[in-house]
């Protein structure tokens, strides 16, 4: 079952990480429209986001055409906007 549409950015994060609140933050002062999973809420969420990044790290941000980035830095994430 997938929790974003395909035309949408999805997010794997968890409440208590920095880097997911400073994304999380980007992402909507951008206006992008995003589906996020938490980790730790969604039973399988933290296995979903290690399949697509292959590493343990959060935030996994994954974009409609298939590409992620890892722990984007504010720059990284916006040039991939």
């Amino acid at each position: 079952m997938s929790d974003s549409s395909p035309d949408r950015i999805l997010m794997f994060g968890a409440d208590w990480c920095r880097d997911c609140r400073r994304s999380k933050a980007l992402l909507d002062r951008e206006g992008v429209a995003y589906d996020y999973v938490d980790v730790e809420a969604v039973e399988d969420g933290a296995d979903r986001a290690y399949a697509i990044s292959g590493r343990t790290q959060i935030p996994v941000v994954v974009f409609p055409d298939g590409s992620h980035l890892v722990e984007p830095t504010d720059p990284e994430l916006a040039a991939k906007l």
